[in-house]
C-alpha cells in the first residue's frame, strides 16, 4: 500500500528564487499602447506622419527663414530708382545684369510672383492658413457632430427620427449653394471659409457617433449605469463617449484633407482668402492665371497640397488599421 504524501503549507508558497520567463509576444498591454505599436509598424502611416510634421514645421518657421513678409513687394536699386523685382525665376539672379548684381546675395528658392513677392514665404504662410482653417473647423465639427450623433442615437424613436431628417435635409443642400448664401451676408475671407466648413463637415461625424451609440447602448455596463441611477447625459458623455474615440479619430484624419481641399477650391474660385493674404488655394489660382508666362509659380503650392492630401490619408489608413486590427495583423 502506497504511503500518502503529506501536504504542507510550503506547497502553496510561490518560489520566486528563480527568474520567471515571460513570453513578451503575448504579454498583456493596454489598448492605446497596442494602437501605438501597430501604428509604428505601418511604414506608410509613419511616412505620412513624418510628412505632416515636416510641413507643419515649415509652415511655422518657413516664412521666418527668407526675411521677407508674405505681402512684401521686393524691390532693388537700379540707376538710382526703385525697381520692383517681378517674375524672378527660382534661382539667384534677376531680370538684368544690374538686377542680378543687386540680388547676388539673395536666394529665392521658389522664385517670386508677378508682383515681386517671395513665393517661399507665401507658400508656407498659405500652408499655415490652410492648416489653421482645417484644424479649427474639424475640431468644432467634431464637438458638434459627436454631441449630435450621440444624443440622437441614445434617445432613439421620435427624437432620433426628427434629428436624422434634419441631417438628411442639411446633407442634401449643395456646398456651393451654402457658400453662395454666406457670400451675400459675409465678406470674403477666412471666416467665410470657416463657416462654410462648419455647416457641412459635422454631418459625417454625427453619423459615425450615432452608429457607435446604437452599437454600444445595449451593452451590460450601460444597463448597469442606468440601473444605478446615472443620468442620461452622464451615460452619454462619461460611459459611451470614451468608447467612440477610436472611430472618431479616424474620421477626423480623413476629414482634415477634405477641409484643406475644400478651402483650396473655395479660394481657387474666388470666394475664399482675400489678397494680400494667401492660402494654398489662392496661390494655385494665382499660378494658374500666370501658367503660360510663369509656369513655375503653380508647382510649389500644388506639391504642398498633394503631399498634405496623401499624408493625411496615409495616417488615416494607419489609424484605422491600428484601432481595429484584423486577426492576421495581430
Amino acid at each position: 500500500m502506497e504511503q500518502q504524501q503529506l501536504v504542507t503549507i510550503e506547497d502553496f508558497v510561490l518560489d520566486v528564487s528563480q527568474d520567471i520567463q515571460t513570453d513578451k509576444n503575448f504579454a498583456s498591454q493596454g489598448f492605446w499602447k497596442g494602437v501605438v505599436t501597430r501604428f509604428r509598424k505601418n511604414k506608410r502611416a509613419m511616412t505620412g506622419l513624418i510628412i505632416i510634421l515636416l510641413i507643419l514645421v515649415f509652415a511655422v518657421f518657413g516664412p521666418m527663414l527668407s526675411g521677407y513678409g508674405y505681402k512684401e513687394i521686393i524691390s532693388f536699386r537700379e540707376n538710382g530708382a526703385d525697381v520692383v523685382a517681378k517674375s524672378i525665376s527660382p534661382q539667384i539672379g534677376g531680370l538684368s545684369k544690374n538686377a542680378g548684381d543687386a540680388f547676388s546675395d539673395r536666394t529665392f528658392l521658389f522664385g517670386t510672383d508677378s508682383l515681386g513677392r517671395d513665393l517661399w514665404t507665401r507658400v508656407w504662410y498659405g500652408a499655415r492658413i490652410s492648416l489653421l482653417i482645417a484644424f479649427v473647423t474639424i475640431l468644432i465639427d467634431m464637438l458638434i457632430g459627436m454631441s449630435y450623433g450621440l444624443i440622437s442615437g441614445y434617445f432613439g424613436q421620435l427624437c432620433d427620427g426628427v434629428m436624422q431628417r434634419f441631417v438628411e435635409i442639411a446633407n442634401s443642400i449643395p456646398r456651393l449653394v451654402i457658400v453662395g448664401v454666406l457670400a451675400t451676408f459675409m465678406p470674403k475671407g477666412v471666416w467665410l471659409v470657416i463657416f462654410a466648413l462648419l455647416l457641412t463637415e459635422w454631418i459625417g461625424m454625427s453619423k459615425i457617433a450615432r452608429a457607435e451609440m446604437l452599437k454600444i447602448k445595449g451593452q451590460e455596463y450601460i444597463m448597469a449605469s442606468r440601473t444605478l441611477g446615472a443620468k442620461n447625459f452622464r451615460i452619454i458623455f462619461s460611459d459611451v463617449l470614451p468608447n467612440t474615440i477610436g472611430p472618431v479619430i479616424t474620421q477626423v484624419m480623413f476629414s482634415i484633407p477634405t477641409a484643406i481641399f475644400t478651402e483650396a477650391f473655395l479660394s481657387f474660385v474666388g470666394v475664399g482668402i482675400v489678397l494680400p493674404q494667401c492660402s494654398i488655394g489662392s496661390l494655385i489660382e494665382d499660378g494658374f492665371n500666370n501658367i503660360t508666362t510663369l509656369p513655375y509659380q503653380i508647382l510649389p503650392p500644388i506639391i504642398v497640397l498633394a503631399l498634405l492630401m496623401l499624408a493625411f490619408n496615409f495616417v488615416g489608413d494607419g489609424l484605422r488599421e491600428a484601432l481595429a486590427p484584423r486577426i492576421e495583423d495581430m
